[in-house]
């Protein structure tokens, strides 16, 4: 068997978590009679979200933190005339409100929302309390203190107000919740907030046209699994030849030869052709730049070694 080794760009489904996204993809590349292939996402979905899930399978879970590091952008609407416990449709109301907002109004409200901000996540989260979950504890009833966090809203258009009804499209970086964004905006006017849409649109700037919907990907699913190496896009690409694949692997430092000692260190992806066998750190020499193996694939060393 093949090491699987790659990534899809999941476009997923209304009512999945992202749990059941990532066996439902486990399950059609595994092959019967052989070990489970390794997946795993770069950052939860809600089951009412929609949209990019970029799943990695095999070796490419080694850099799922690039995902989970990576902005996004979604496009949103939420509810002004009432709120729910969950901040969405999942959960039971808990307040209604009946007075109305100009445009003009919720435009200068989203100004206090660009750039650095301050933001407590939902209770109902996957965020760990003391090694449990947010949403579980919840559900049971237990007290749930939720801690602010800083975070980034790069971008923040408003794309229609047809009240109640809000939409906007966000780019956020890491850790941002779209659902208190909505909560504390509906709250700067004095209203809800209920979030009844939510599609992510983008993770670490891969386009909408990146994404692969269930039904085709169970139809072509090869021609959907893009090849780690696209995924280490934003390394510089170092080749190594002959005996240099060997020592790489073996976790050796390799002065590279073609190359003149420069101060600026770099992260880099390792190949061998079409083949990615790691990534490493390059550092200067005496004379020529070297390369430092950080992070070694084990089927690169099954297929070399």
């Amino acid at each position: 068997m093949t090491d699987i080794c790659g990534i899809i760009f999941l476009d997923k489904p209304l009512g999945w978590t992202s749990r059941k996204a990532v066996n439902e993809i486990t399950r059609l590349f595994s092959e019967p009679g052989h070990k489970r292939i390794k997946a795993g996402h770069t950052g939860t979905l809600d089951p009412l979200a929609t949209g990019m899930l970029p799943i990695l399978l095999g070796d490419a879970t080694r850099f799922a933190e690039m995902g989970l590091d990576a902005e996004k952008s979604y496009r949103v609407t939420f509810d002004l005339s009432y709120q729910t416990d969950t901040l969405d449709l999942e959960g039971e109301i808990t307040g209604t409100f009946e007075s109305t907002v100009e445009q003009d109004q919720l435009e200068q409200v989203l100004d206090k929302f660009r750039g650095d901000i301050d933001q407590v996540p939902p209770i109902y989260s996957a965020i760990r309390i003391n090694g449990k979950r947010a949403h579980d504890m919840a559900r049971k009833g237990q007290a749930v203190e939720m801690k602010s966090r800083a975070v980034t809203i790069l971008e923040l258009k408003l794309v229609s107000f047809e009240y109640p009804l809000v939409t906007l499209e966000v780019i956020c970086s890491k850790g941002t919740y779209i659902r208190s964004l909505a909560r504390d905006i509906a709250e700067s006017l004095g209203m809800g907030g209920c979030v009844t849409k939510l599609r992510r649109l983008s993770t670490g700037g891969w386009p909408e046209a990146m994404m692969v919907t269930p039904e085709v990907l169970s139809e072509q699913k090869q021609a959907c699994l893009l090849p780690l190496g696209q995924w280490l896009r934003d390394f510089e690409r170092v080749e190594l030849h002959s005996e240099d694949i060997k020592r790489f692997l073996q976790g050796q430092r390799i002065q590279l030869r073609n190359t003149e000692a420069d101060t600026n260190e770099k992260n880099v992806a390792v190949f061998a052709g079409d083949a990615v066998l790691g990534t490493g750190l390059l550092k200067a020499g005496l004379r020529h730049m070297v390369l430092h193996p950080a992070r070694i694939l084990p089927s690169a060393q099954k297929r070399y070694l």
